[in-house]
């Protein structure tokens, strides 16, 4: 027998102790944002149109871009309403939707960066045969791979939670769609949706987590075993920029999903959540490329060409 919801809309409550500093949060969002989304068009239009950065390592970087572009362009707008408003209302369809392009982004994130990761361990330990097993070719199929496999099980996941009954209480404590604060306003059992998240997980964080530490591992031992310190210096200052937004992308998404999601601890929840899906995007492009000379004389050379 099909079960009718009796919940056709989600109250979000976000940040509702906010109280004075609702203005000057909502200013610092907008700003953010504003950001986030200038920061991260700008170095796929340097990889577009400078022939320096036309290397896999960049590729990647510019899909990584797309990914945080995907994330804040879905999460943000409904923030900024939330906190300006005190929540917002979001319909169940409209909730799923949001769900669905920030878990899809989200795995494609975790699968992009292990990529990036084993792009780093060739270019250290193996450079001789870099550019032959790194080809464009090659380049393309991972990228393909990525986003269809994210978008298609992403997918998948959701329709299996949209099939579940949906009977109230209609608030989530959250700011946005998450998976377990939608689960929560179910009826139904769901024992086995969430047998399913854990091994999905499993599948897109964890073991892309353990691709990323055995690639660095090696690294770390190809680069001790460099004789001088000018050479260890360039070839760790290579994979520096990566690791830095590994460590604040899994530092965050880890605790937040460890953490407990009631109680007092829902509040440290929701600034952990801020940090990975709104200021990592926005930390990203700057990481990339204040850290970065070729991002920076492609940026330089780009201006010169517009004042020209």
């Amino acid at each position: 027998m099909v079960m009718t919801n009796n919940i056709t809309s989600i109250f979000l409550l976000g940040f509702p102790n906010l109280q004075n500093f609702t203005f000057l949060f909502f200013s610092l969002l907008v700003l953010i944002y504003c950001m986030t989304i200038s920061g991260n068009l700008l170095i796929m239009v340097l990889y577009l149109v400078s022939k320096t950065l036309q290397s896999p390592m960049y590729f990647f970087i510019t899909q990584l871009s797309l990914c945080d572009l995907v994330v804040t362009t879905d999460i943000v707008p409904v923030l900024l309403h939330t906190v300006l408003y005190g929540g917002s209302s979001i319909t169940l369809s409209g909730c799923f939707v949001q769900y669905f392009f920030f878990a899809a982004s989200e795995s494609s994130e975790c699968l992009l960066l292990s990529v990036m990761s084993y792009d780093r361990y060739l270019a250290i330990c193996n450079p001789l045969r870099y550019h032959s097993i790194m080809s464009h070719k090659l380049c393309m199929i991972l990228i393909s791979i990525i986003w269809l496999l994210s978008f298609m099980v992403t997918l998948m996941d959701v329709i299996s939670i949209y099939s579940l009954h949906f009977c109230g209480p209609h608030i989530i404590d959250h700011f946005y769609c998450d998976v377990e604060p939608v689960l929560q306003l179910s009826c139904s059992d769901t024992s086995r949706i969430q047998t399913q998240i854990v091994f999905l997980g499993f599948l897109y964080v964890i073991v892309p987590f353990i691709v990323i530490v055995m690639s660095y591992v090696y690294i770390v031992l190809t680069i001790l075993k460099i004789p001088s310190t000018t050479g260890r210096h360039k070839a760790f200052s290579t994979c520096s920029s990566h690791l830095t937004v590994v460590s604040i992308y899994y530092g965050t998404i880890m605790i937040v999903y460890i953490f407990p999601t009631r109680g007092e601890s829902q509040n440290l929840n929701k600034v952990l959540s801020l940090m990975y899906t709104v200021l990592t995007a926005l930390l990203n492009p700057i990481i990339y490329t204040l850290r970065n000379r070729d991002f920076k004389e492609a940026f330089h050379k780009m201006n010169m060409s517009i004042k020209g």
